[in-house]
């Protein structure tokens, strides 16, 4: 029996047919999907660091037949858009992407807009085929999905052999610390220890004049091909100014472990007491006579006003065990902590205490025990500060505070430290290192440049 069809029934017919396979496709796919959500997730491949590592997706999987296309995640665009607007076919770039998420590298519902992504083809440009896929996960370290033989995509975490290089700057300052060490080439994390570093011994809002020196050594991580990836430690740091003339060494006592910093003859920058318990905040009121800004009347001041933002974090300036923690007249929100050698601190106006911040409780020098207010008789958010000796309020800004740790107690770690000292002091004095000077030219002993401000 002979059937003739007409031309549209041919064509229903063919529909019919395509639609059919793409409904059978796509049953295929969610099946295999699901299948793989039951399985357990692939083992991440961690590439060896070797002196040549791969530091980079496209160094990984480059060839001359390859072509790299990157871009940055757009706000309410998902990973699977953006890299089929980079050209992936959409199951690869399902498939590339799945990978990721199956290894816990990615967290779909956590990337962020501005996150870059490299992507690897390899073909004509009509028929590329999706080679690997890049995520800039941090400095240093790279997330790959790379295409196998067989079509499946395996996840690896590149990282980069990273060493320590020392970067030396010595500078005048004109207006401030921290834009005369941005201006040499450190960073904000620099700055920050820096300060950290000397937060025992300097007001930063008083004692630090123009023309007055620093001189800081720090770390910096850089790649086999010498390329910055990220900072490191602060090993030295030094003030000569009008105020104070002192430099210190970053060392770690064997006998201990705790990291501190010592001056030349070992004694510890860490003192018994905090000299400011509180970061970026301005001296607003001195110890001493003045006029009771609510009052009017002439009295005694008996601790150190510093004026901060509400919320402004504060710290324990030693350790020691709280001896109140609440509300106190005038003071507002109130706590005082007890030391050792008949030593007390206290501190007031707070908007609320630290966590977990209660009578008898044990703390430690920077533990936060509570924040900036204005609390009590207050006229602005303000954090006043007392220091005590044997229950008398003395001058915190003035006061000879002990010591920390003198290393020369113990022999045989002061004879490691002078060790470290000395290596120091190498660097300093430009022992094979980039040298930034301030108004001096730049020089470069290994052929690198500076870093960049």
């Amino acid at each position: 029996m002979n059937f003739q069809f007409s031309r549209g029934m041919t064509s229903l017919v063919l529909l019919g047919a395509v639609a059919t396979a793409t409904c059978l496709s796509t049953l295929y796919f969610v099946a295999q999907s699901r299948r793989a959500e039951a399985q357990t997730p692939p083992a991440v491949q961690l590439a060896t660091p070797l002196a040549t590592t791969v530091l980079s997706a496209e160094e990984f999987t480059q060839s001359a037949e390859t072509q790299s296309r990157s871009a940055e995640l757009k706000p309410r665009e998902t990973l699977i858009e953006l890299v089929t607007d980079l050209g992936a076919e959409p199951s690869a770039a399902a498939r590339s992407l799945q990978a990721l998420y199956d290894a816990e590298l990615i967290d779909p519902r956590r990337v962020r807009p501005g996150l870059t992504v490299t992507a690897q083809f390899r073909g004509a440009p009509q028929t590329a085929e999706l080679t690997s896929l890049s995520v800039s996960a941090e400095s240093g370290r790279q997330i790959l999905s790379k295409r196998q033989s067989d079509g499946a995509y395996t996840p690896l975490v590149l990282t980069a052999h990273t060493k320590p290089v020392p970067k030396h700057i010595e500078t005048t300052i004109e207006t401030s610390i921290y834009a005369a060490a941005l201006d040499q080439g450190a960073h904000d994390q620099q700055v920050v220890d820096f300060a950290r570093v000397f937060a025992y011994d300097v007001d930063f809002q008083r004692d630090i004049h123009p023309g007055d020196r620093f001189e800081i050594v720090y770390e910096e991580m850089v790649d086999e091909r010498g390329n910055p990836v990220e900072t490191g430690n602060v090993l030295y740091a030094a003030i000569n100014g009008q105020a104070l003339d002192k430099g210190y060494y970053r060392f770690t006592p064997g006998d201990d472990g705790a990291t501190d910093y010592f001056n030349r003859d070992g004694e510890a920058a860490t003192k018994f007491l905090m000299k400011t318990p509180i970061n970026g905040a301005r001296l607003s009121s001195n110890f001493g006579y003045r006029r009771h800004p609510i009052s009017g009347y002439n009295k005694l001041h008996k601790g150190t006003d510093f004026a901060a933002p509400t919320g402004t974090p504060v710290y324990a300036a030693g350790h020691g065990t709280i001896e109140r923690s609440s509300r106190y007249g005038g003071y507002g929100n109130y706590v005082r902590i007890r030391h050792a050698n008949g030593y007390d601190t206290a501190y007031a106006h707070l908007s609320k205490f630290g966590p977990g911040i209660r009578s008898g409780k044990r703390v430690r020098q920077g533990d936060i025990i509570g924040y900036v207010g204005s609390t009590g008789a207050s006229t602005g958010p303000h954090l006043h500060y007392e220091v005590l000796v044997n229950d008398k309020q003395v001058n915190a800004m003035t006061l000879d505070l002990p010591t920390g740790r003198k290393l020369a107690e113990t022999p045989e770690v002061m004879k490691a430290f002078e060790a470290r000292r000395n290596a120091i002091d190498a660097m300093r004095n430009a022992g094979g290192m980039t040298l930034v000077s301030g108004g001096d030219t730049p020089s470069d002993t290994d052929g690198s440049a500076p870093p960049a401000p």
